[in-house]
């Protein structure tokens, strides 16, 4: 259908557009759209195409009430002058555009705002004092602006403000904001968010501090209407303790994920109790002894992220006392899960603890010594939807295990030593909707393209089947996920300059080697030794 046909079909009834990432949305776009006689919010996120020109389109527009430009790096200030002349705007998004000073200032023109996102824009003090007449805004989003303690001061205009951004910026101090619910202030050094005399408590339910600093961590904090925190994000942030938590009995999201907590600060989390229902201990220094204090205290805990921990397979019993589990990342830690239970003189391979979990529906266990054997029990486990496995010790047995798995509608087996006959063997669960074979690196495109045309209903995702679509639009969460760490690499190798071994070509001989060949090879652990006294050219170092 031409644009056109789109103006005549739908420039009287149509409401809500969201055209976001597409890379075809330019001027002869915007002109139809121009046209809708009842369009209310319009959404061009990362069109690349949309200029200062295209916008102009939009110039006066009488029923448009939102408006999303983010990150469309060819609008500037040109074009705010043709956005302001929509006097009906109540949300305006532009974030990541060239606007500079000048463009932010026309902005003040639009006094109906209650939503404006100006993030990753370079604005300074005075900028902000401009805007003070939007007395209106609810919602201010100023990360990586120029802002400092001097622009911030005028804060205070904005009233109404219940969301505020200044993560990125100079800010430490924040003036009294009575009606602040959300707050931003990642990598800022903070000092106070209730500036001056107040004493009425900010009444934050939402408040995120990545890796941010602290003057007085207590004073910060005792500013904080403590019936009012529910959502808490302190990743990445140096903790010593945490008796901050002492009167936040109503946290329900805490993220300490690459902080520096250990075991002895694990007892002041625990003492949060029954409101807490998402924990993230990611990437910091507890041990097992941390799922052991928190065992009984947080009865309705529904998400718990261990991942990266020294944790091991003792935590297993005490993970198993949170009933309400939904979701567990175990992910790089030092778990094998592997038990035998005697049944009959029989030796049985069980993952006890963890079958309990009535309502467990995601489980991470990539990157863990996982073998084989301790696969079948997970199959059973009966409201499991979401699992994600990657072990050098899984191969064929371990995937058709799970065929059992009834609920199983997403399945992570990454890196794992399956074979082709393994793959076409496979009997997905009936509710399979995505398989992850990325780094199964014995498959071949063969294998993997005749599985996907047997189960046209799964999303298969592997290197050799990416590279059979060339002309495949568009790439899922998954893929994104998965590409995350080659793209590293590659920027890595670029990092590291031109290679003196450029022109050589090298061959994976491990393909020669049969599944069992294969296994115990990975047993001989000695590699050091062997090489002890050899010095490698720098081109063949492993990089961390």
């Amino acid at each position: 259908m031409n644009h056109a046909c789109v103006s005549r079909v739908f420039r009287h009834s149509v409401e809500e557009i969201d055209l976001s990432g597409n890379i075809a949305v330019d001027a002869e776009w915007l002109a139809y759209l121009g046209s809708f006689r009842y369009l209310r919010v319009l959404k061009l996120a990362d069109c690349k195409n949309v200029n200062n020109s295209a916008v102009w389109a939009l110039s006066g527009m009488s029923t448009l009430k939102e408006l999303v430009l983010s990150r469309c790096s060819r609008i500037s200030d040109a074009g705010i002058k043709h956005i302001v002349s929509i006097d009906s705007l109540e949300k305006l998004h532009l974030s990541e555009t060239g606007l500079t000073d000048n463009g932010v200032t026309l902005i003040s023109a639009l006094q109906n705002l209650d939503l404006l996102d100006l993030g990753g824009i370079h604005m300074t003090d005075k900028t902000l004092r401009s805007l003070q007449v939007l007395t209106r805004l609810e919602h201010l989003d100023i990360w990586g602006s120029e802002i400092t303690n001097e622009g911030a001061s005028v804060l205070k205009a904005f009233t109404r403000l219940s969301f505020l951004n200044v993560s990125w910026t100079h800010v430490t101090r924040l003036p009294p904001l009575p009606n602040l619910q959300h707050l931003n202030m990642s990598n800022c050094t903070i000092h106070s968010i209730r500036d001056g005399d107040s004493e009425v408590n900010v009444p934050l339910e939402k408040f995120t501090v990545c890796a941010a600093s602290f003057g007085n961590i207590f004073e910060v904090f005792s500013s904080i209407q403590g019936s009012s925190l529910l959502y808490l994000d302190m990743s990445g942030c140096s903790l010593s303790n945490l008796h901050i938590f002492e009167k936040m009995k109503h946290i329900e999201h805490l993220d300490l994920s690459f902080s520096r907590i250990t075991d002895a600060a694990i007892q002041h989390v625990a003492n949060i109790g029954m409101n807490l229902r998402h924990l993230s201990l990611k990437n910091t220094g507890i041990t097992s002894q941390a799922p052991c204090i928190l065992a009984g205290t947080v009865p309705n805990l529904s998400s718990l992220s261990l991942a990266y921990t020294e944790i091991d397979d003792s935590a297993l019993a005490y993970i198993s006392m949170m009933p309400s589990l939904r979701v567990i990342d175990l992910s790089h830690t030092s778990i094998k899960g592997f038990t035998c239970v005697e049944v009959n003189s029989e030796k049985i391979p069980s993952m006890p603890p963890l079958e309990h979990l009535m309502y467990l529906e995601s489980l991470n266990l990539e990157d863990t010594a996982l073998s084989d054997e301790v696969i079948p029990p997970l199959a059973s486990f009966r409201a499991i939807k979401y699992l994600y496995l990657k072990s050098d010790f899984l191969s064929d047995p371990a995937l058709h295990a799970l065929s059992s798995a009834s609920n199983l509608t997403h399945l992570g087996f990454c890196g794992n030593i399956l074979s082709d006959s393994g793959l076409l063997q496979f009997v997905p669960p009936a509710k399979l909707r995505v398989l992850d074979l990325s780094g199964c690196w014995i498959l071949t495109g063969d294998a993997v393209s005749t599985f996907c045309k047997h189960h046209p209903v799964i999303e298969v995702t592997h290197e050799l089947w990416q590279e059979l679509q060339p002309n495949s639009g568009g790439t899922s969460q998954v893929h994104k996920s998965r590409q995350l760490p080659k793209a590293k690499t590659e920027a890595v190798n670029r990092q590291a300059g031109p290679s003196r071994l450029s022109g050589i070509f090298f061959v994976d001989e491990r393909i020669k080697y049969s599944r069992e060949e294969l296994m115990e090879l990975q047993h001989l652990t000695e590699l050091n030794s062997v090489m002890h006294g050899v010095h490698l050219p720098p081109e063949l170092w492993r990089m961390g």
